[in-house]
Parts: structure tokens; sequence; C-alpha cells
């Protein structure tokens, strides 16, 4: 009796972006049974690829499409920013994709060979979690930086989830910080400095200058994100395709005037990131169509679909993008972090 044919190893991962290999083109080829006279070892003209089988239908029009963007995302290669780009990752509405999008974004450029640090700057440390960072209460974390002013230095910590990434943790301590804020000098400017004086000392000690900094905010408009919108010379909104998800931008843009005129008078609107798109519905096209029109330069042209994948990602201390890299998700967010790189701090000046 022979021995069963043991299955060979897949072909190992890229390094171009992170991405494995696209599941069309490791597909065997399908023979069609033409008879019980045919051979299917000698029938090579009458083989058709998984590709060819598949490609009439709803799901393997996706593959293809999925296909081709990866073999675009292969051919892309980032420079580092002329300077450190601090984005505030920021919009009042909770459930729209801030944490996601900060935790995302900073594990694909870092995967890109930049340095990028993400500020956990909401009270829930969700971005800590995602990041594979300890924060329980006993942890050293943002508040002691903006209350006790702790050095930056002396609380980041490097995310075992990929190399050139430094994470600036949370814990519930940050709860308070917005009551014990109220009564310190220069309240608004305390992450800005601290984040400045960071920045001066990795450069006196001889290592390599942050390339972004992703600053992930609470659900609100208070002090924090107030400090955040001080530190940053960016602001990326991301924006849910859903009709309530529209009702506080306002507000929001407002805020952002006031922080403009009054505290930051560098701040941009850089971006504005559609999330958790399903291109089932017309609500979702409806509202990003009338997004598109009031910001016609600062929308992203990728869009973020509804995924299960990047839901489940964070419970297991990962990004998408490690967490499942062929995932539709993982994709888009990969797409999303080039684009932001190409765009530049000044896209929507």
């Amino acid at each position: 009796m022979t021995e069963p044919e043991r299955p060979t190893a897949g072909p190992t991962r890229g390094h171009d972006f992170g991405l494995p290999p696209d599941p069309i083109s490791q597909t065997k080829k399908v023979v069609p049974d033409r008879g019980r006279h045919v051979s299917r070892e000698t029938d090579g003209q009458a083989g058709v690829t998984a590709q060819d089988a598949v490609a009439d239908t709803a799901l393997g029009r996706k593959l293809v499409e999925e296909n081709k963007r990866r073999a675009k995302l292969k051919n892309v290669h980032l420079d580092r920013p002329e300077n450190t780009r601090y984005i505030t990752i920021s919009n009042q509405k909770g459930g729209v994709g801030k944490t996601s999008t900060s935790v995302n974004l900073a594990v694909a450029l870092a995967q890109q060979g930049q340095n990028v640090m993400v500020v956990d700057n909401d009270p829930q440390g969700n971005a800590s979690t995602a990041l594979g960072i300890p924060h329980g209460a006993d942890a050293d974390s943002v508040y002691d930086v903006l209350i006790d002013e702790v050095p930056v230095a002396e609380v980041v910590k490097e995310s075992p989830e990929v190399s050139n990434l430094w994470v600036l943790p949370a814990t519930i301590d940050l709860a308070g910080a917005e009551i014990e804020l109220v009564s310190v000098v220069a309240r608004e400017q305390r992450l800005q400095r601290a984040l400045a004086e960071y920045a001066t000392s990795r450069e006196e000690q001889g290592l390599p200058r942050i390339d972004y900094v992703f600053i992930d905010c609470p659900p609100s408009l208070g002090l924090l994100t107030i400090n955040a919108f001080v530190a940053a010379t960016e602001v990326l909104i991301p924006i849910q395709c859903e009709y309530y998800a529209l009702e506080g931008l306002s507000q929001l843009l407002n805020n952002i005037a006031m922080i403009q005129k009054h505290l930051n008078p560098k701040l941009v609107v850089s971006s504005i990131l559609l999330t958790m798109y399903d291109g089932r519905t017309n609500l979702a096209s409806q509202v990003a169509d009338e997004v598109r029109q009031h910001f016609p330069r600062e929308v992203m042209e990728t869009m973020i679909p509804r995924s299960v994948r990047v839901s489940e990602a964070p419970s297991y201390q990962q990004s998408v993008i490690t967490y499942d890299p062929s995932s539709t998700g993982a994709l888009s967010y990969l797409e999303a972090a080039a684009e932001l790189a190409s765009r530049g701090s000044g896209a929507a000046e």
C-alpha cells in the first residue's frame, strides 16, 4: 500500500506591505470531467483555473478585485516624512472606529519601516489593549505625563505587535484627569510640551526620529481631546457611514476651528476616513456621497468596510493586520495607510 501524499507547505508571506499570498493565485487547476475514459492527467488543455471557475460569481469578482488591490500595494514604497506628523484621530461620537483606525494605521506604517508612536489618550485604554501593552491601574500612563509631568521616555512602551512601534498607554486613572486639569496652569498644552520634550530627548540620545504620532481620543470634546488637538498638526476624522454619524460633525469642526483660532493655528483637518461601509445598503452610499460632496479634498478614497475580523482582533491583543492579514479589513487599512502617507500633512490646506 502506498503512503498517502503529504500536503506541501504554502509559500511564505512576502515583505511587501505585509501581504499574504493572494488566495486565487494559490488555487490548483480544476479539470472538468468529460467522461470516464478521459484521463485527468493528460487533459491539460481542457483544464480551467479556479479563478476562471469562480470569476462569474459575486465571491469570485470580490476575490479578483482584492487580488488586483494587493498587487497594486506590492509596488508601494513609503518615504519618511520630512518632519514628524502628529495626527489626532477624533470624533465625539463613539463607535465610529477611532481606536481601530489609530491602531491599524500605526501597524501598517510600522510594517513599512516607519517609526510610529500611538498615544492612547482614552481612559478606556482600548488602543493599549490592541497593541499588547499592559495598562493596569498600577502602570504608568498618559495620566502621569499630564498630571505629574513624568517624562514620556519613562512611560512609553515598545509594542510586541510589530517593530518600530511604541505606545504611550492609558489607564483608568485618566478618567479623573479631566477634573484635575481644570486648575492646572497651561492645562491645554500639557501633552504638546511632553511630546516635544520626548522628541528632543530622542535626538539628544541619537535615537531615530518618530515619523508618525497617532493620538487616540475619547468620544468627547473635553480637556483630553483639547490637549490632543493642541499637540497635533493634523486631525483625521473617522466617520461611520450612517446618518447619526453626520449629526455631530459640524460641532466637531466648530471646536477644531476654535482650537485653530485660540490655541493651535497650525492645526488642519487633513483627512476624513469613511468607516464601517456596507456597500449592500443605499444609506451607506448616500452618506459617503454627501460627505464627499461637502469635503471633496479631505475625504480619503479608501473606505473601511464592515468587518468581523476588525472587531475580533483586539480580543487577541492584535491589530487586524497581524490577526488576519488576508482579510478585507486588513487590506483596506493597508491601503488607507499608504494613502495617508502619500497625501502629506497639508492635504487639506
